[in-house]
């Protein structure tokens, strides 16, 4: 949390650490500022997930944005047109 806001990145050596010695989901938080970043959180940081805040609020980047990114890395994502509206 110490990184929070503050856009620099996540810890990646930190995430990795906890990720390889826990068995349940490990969500990274706090520094996500670039398309990268949140990227790098899920591969290199081995997170499971990533939370995002300020991008969002100060309109860097939107959800799909996001999404589309970690997709095009590679990574497994929903995107808009895999969700089927409800009846």
């Amino acid at each position: 949390m110490d990184a929070d806001g503050h856009q620099d990145g996540f810890d990646l050596k930190l995430n990795a650490a906890v990720s390889s010695q826990l068995n349940i989901p490990v969500i990274a938080s706090g520094g996500g500022g670039t398309l990268d970043h949140f990227a790098d959180a899920l591969t290199v940081g081995q997170a499971d997930a990533v939370l995002a805040a300020s991008v969002f609020h100060y309109g860097t980047y939107t959800v799909s944005e996001v999404k589309t990114h970690l997709h095009h890395r590679g990574i497994p994502v929903r995107l808009i047109h895999d969700v089927v509206p409800s009846e």
